[in-house]
């Protein structure tokens, strides 16, 4: 059933027109007689339509307060009228009104152009939805473009020059210092791989088409052999992996759930930089399996914590250390595609815990 607000300053003309939308089965949450009061009324308790009176007396009248209502509270409007002049129609049909009814109403009249007016309103709100998104989405293409222009050009040049090295001295090149290069080479191959990876996800998540292909595998494997990979990346960092059973079955997309925990892994040692003891942890019960992910490294600030899943955020304290803001928010969107939630705990200058939930309801856990 659609509310409905009166804003008329005759009596009773409003009193019965509020009989006819009753007898058509409309709720009329209220009567006003000026636009002021229409405004104050909308904040407090916003209606589905408000058929509006042109004509009202006060400093304010119909058709300034449903420019105002609707710029502000997005409600469709009916203005009602009698008699106007050229001038103040003319102002009318430059606001975004949803119809006209002509006193005095015929019941038939009021029941078509309300139904007419809604119908509109919502075809006009999904269209403007489906433009806010795709404005949203080219904006984030554009971003990612230029993350995508900086973040790629470093490991380029680093890929160029150490080719360039081994082009014009390999012959004179220690075996270690060409093993070392070539590990130069690797890691800057790597970086760039990651960073499309993130480019390419966070746009598939924002258009909804990331697909899942779930398969059967053991976790706590799976798990052991993450740490293992990170531990030979690093060698400031310890990664200790503790789990409270010795195996444990699940069906999830193993390439999402790989992408959701080096990101948080990498962002452990990257915001480390002194080093220390990196704890990977799975505790498994029978509503959820739970990941955490916990280092003591520089933490995340108060304030930032609200934008710490938003695309292209990072934080003041960051400082030199290299990032494009969209790890966490692509880690946020990878785990709700699981079905889970993430959380987090952090103090600055003394590290920050992730903590993942996979409902079991999710999984098929042996």
């Amino acid at each position: 059933m659609a509310t409905i607000l009166i804003v008329e300053d005759e009596l009773i003309a409003a009193e019965s027109l509020a009989q006819d939308l009753k007898k058509l089965n409309y709720e009329v949450i209220g009567i006003v007689t000026t636009g002021e009061k229409a405004i104050k009324k909308v904040m407090i308790s916003p209606p589905d339509l408000i058929l509006m009176d042109i004509m009202l007396k006060g400093s304010m009248d119909g058709i300034t307060a449903a420019h105002e209502i609707y710029q502000k509270f997005k409600i469709p409007i009916i203005y009602l009228s009698a008699y106007a002049d050229s001038a103040t129609l003319h102002r009318a049909q430059s606001t975004p009104a949803y119809g006209y009814l002509v006193k005095p109403y015929k019941i038939a009249d009021i029941t078509t152009t309300i139904t007419i007016a809604l119908a509109k309103f919502e075809e006009d709100s999904k269209t403007e939805l489906r433009l806010s998104q795709e404005k949203k989405l080219n904006q984030i293409k554009t971003q990612a473009l230029a993350t995508a222009s900086h973040d790629l050009r470093a490991p380029l040049t680093s890929i160029l020059g150490y080719t360039e090295l081994i082009k014009d001295y390999g012959d004179k090149l220690s075996s270690d210092k060409k093993e070392r290069y070539f590990n130069f080479i690797k890691s800057a191959i790597g970086e760039m791989n990651d960073s499309l990876e993130d480019l390419l996800l966070i746009s598939r998540a924002e258009e909804g088409k990331v697909t899942l292909y779930p398969d059967e595998f053991d976790l706590v494997e799976f798990m052991q052999s993450l740490v293992d990979e990170h531990n030979n990346l690093t060698e400031k960092h310890q990664i200790n992996f503790t789990c409270n059973r010795s195996f444990h079955v699940v069906y999830l997309d193993r390439k999402i759930l790989h992408h959701i925990l080096n990101n948080l892994m990498s962002n452990a040692i990257k915001y480390s930089p002194d080093g220390g003891d990196i704890n990977l942890e799975i505790q498994c019960d029978s509503n959820f399996i739970t990941l955490i992910i916990e280092d003591h490294g520089i933490g995340i600030p108060e304030d930032y914590k609200v934008k710490l899943f938003q695309l292209f955020e990072r934080a003041d304290n960051v400082g030199s250390i290299k990032g494009n803001g969209l790890g966490l928010s692509i880690v946020k969107k990878a785990v709700e595609l699981h079905g889970g939630n993430i959380e987090v705990e952090s103090e600055e200058n003394k590290g920050t815990k992730f903590i993942i939930h996979f409902p079991q309801n999710n999984l098929n856990i042996i």
